[in-house]
């Protein structure tokens, strides 16, 4: 009964784990460039003479399903979507490189570009900052152009370059905040391939219908699990019964 309940017992919490996964990506149905999180699980035995009879259900969160979202024209000069593989360099609050899809630029009230959460944007040269009063868009390429609005018929000049990375050929991993990373602390190159659509954003990749089928397996299974317990205590309590008979 012990091996029973011990394998029915992580499985629930796999359930659990699974369900919270499921829960966090249909909250995020919308939100822009975000991309579903997947989960991995696999049986786990335990090493020792005593213990290798047992199995254990882990479950973790391995990474997301990178394929785009459907990109959605805005007209808005700071908006933009990421083209293919492409990825945009930010700093996260630790201050590490980290890299994102999100693509709904914005000035900070001292001029620094950041994302839509607050992550500062990242250029060649370290964070993109616009002069003030400026009127700014940025070209396919990712350059940040800048024009000074007193003179409309001067051309706009050039005053950073986003940092366009490619996950393609390299591992990276999905943090809490959202954000991707190398593992390890390292940094992705720039990508001088990479390109994006200005005056539009990509949504979120999620699909509702496929992520509600999803819930409701998971709470079947953990359902099932439960019943397994059940069962286990059930069949414990009659062998001490029979064994106070004997």
């Amino acid at each position: 009964m012990d091996r029973m309940i011990w394998t029915a017992v992580t499985g629930m919490n796999a359930s659990m784990a699974r369900q919270r996964m499921l829960a966090s990506n249909m909250a995020n149905a919308q939100t822009t460039g975000f991309r579903a999180e997947v989960m991995a699980q696999s049986p786990l035995t335990l090493d020792g003479p005593s213990l290798e009879v047992r199995a254990m259900n882990e479950a973790l969160v391995k990474g997301a399903r990178m394929e785009p979202g459907a990109v959605t024209q805005t007209g808005r000069a700071l908006d933009v979507a990421l083209n293919g593989s492409a990825l945009l360099a930010v700093q996260a609050a630790d201050g590490s490189e980290a890299y994102t899809p999100r693509g709904d630029l914005s000035l900070s009230p001292n001029g620094v570009v950041v994302t839509g959460d607050g992550a500062t944007v990242l250029g060649e040269a370290g964070p993109v900052s616009v002069p003030p009063g400026s009127d700014v868009s940025i070209a396919p390429d990712g350059s940040v152009l800048a024009r000074n609005p007193a003179d409309p018929a001067a051309p706009p000049q050039q005053i950073a370059r986003l940092k366009l990375v490619s996950w393609q050929g390299s591992r990276i991993e999905k943090g809490l905040d959202g954000l991707f990373r190398v593992p390890g602390g390292g940094a992705l190159p720039q990508d001088a391939e990479a390109s994006l659509t200005s005056g539009a954003l990509e949504g979120s990749n999620v699909k509702t219908t496929e992520v509600l089928v999803e819930m409701v397996e998971a709470q079947r299974l953990y359902d099932m699990r439960t019943k397994l317990v059940a069962t286990a205590k059930e069949l414990d309590e009659q062998g001490a019964s029979l064994m106070r008979l004997s």
